[in-house]
């Protein structure tokens, strides 16, 4: 008995919080449907030039670009993107916005070795152009115009 008091003693102790049911918060069960889910998004990486983008600029969200000419975005290749992401499996995937805030000129997403970037791949000035980048295999990843 002494043996199982001393067990519970350390339990009593533990409190357990409560999930928050406002501000953003998860809530178990049917509660706070209409509220609106919040998040942090740091500023978008910019860019205006040709360059291959780094694994937190692929995975920031949105790629805010002006330019005074035509250029490429290139990914990273797909064992770089699988060495960043560990844990992603065939059919994982996240989502970029490329906004192009220049009128004229073109961006376009080039995909590194063992990325293939599938359907439309420019953004053209005024725009934005969203991707579904698509975990397919070891290394390879597709990216899909959405």
């Amino acid at each position: 008995m002494k043996k199982f008091l001393a067990f519970l003693v350390p339990l009593m102790s533990f409190s357990l919080t409560a999930l928050p049911t406002i501000g953003g918060g998860r809530q178990v069960g049917d509660g706070n449907l209409a509220e609106v889910g919040l998040g942090v998004m740091p500023a978008p990486p910019a860019k205006a030039a040709a360059a291959t983008l780094t694994m937190a600029e692929l995975t920031s969200g949105i790629i805010a670009c002006t330019s005074s000419g035509s250029y490429s975005l290139t990914t990273m290749t797909g064992t770089e993107i699988d060495a960043a992401l560990v844990s992603a499996k065939v059919g994982s995937c996240f989502d970029l916005a490329i906004n192009h805030a220049s009128s004229t000129n073109v961006v376009t997403l080039a995909g590194g070795t063992g990325v293939t970037v599938v359907g439309l791949a420019t953004v053209t000035g005024i725009t934005s152009g969203s991707f579904r980048f698509r975990k397919t295999g070891t290394a390879t990843w597709s990216v899909y115009r959405i």
